[in-house]
């Protein structure tokens, strides 16, 4: 009988690595008041919504949506990258616009598509 020939045991150690991007760009046009309550914001509106990779992209686009139309910070979080924004449609859809140019451009990000509701 022949001699059996064992294969060295392959480890692959897998992580993740957080890309430069916006996953999600949306915007919900006219809300229900309850959404309102569970979130602790006020009723400006419409309301925006940003998810970044990294995370701490979430300050960055902070300043841009701010900067680029009157809109307000109903939210942010630099542990998970969630930003949401108030203000009347146009404005946040204009706040988004900005968010995704200028991270793209300026920072190389892949961005989403804004999406609306």
């Amino acid at each position: 009988m022949g001699a059996i020939i064992e294969k060295p045991i392959e480890r692959i150690i897998q992580e993740s690595v957080p890309g430069k991007q916006v996953t999600i760009a949306h915007v919900i046009a006219s809300p229900m008041q309850d959404i309102y309550e569970r979130l602790g914001i006020d009723d400006k509106g419409a309301i925006g919504i940003l998810t970044l990779s990294p995370y701490e992209t979430a300050i960055i686009a902070a300043d841009i949506v701010t900067k680029a139309a009157d809109v307000e910070i109903g939210f942010l979080d630099r542990f998970t990258g969630s930003l949401i924004i108030t203000g009347d449609v146009q404005s946040v859809e204009t706040a988004l616009n900005a968010a995704n140019d200028t991270l793209k451009t300026l920072l190389n990000f892949t961005t989403a598509p804004i999406t609306r509701t």
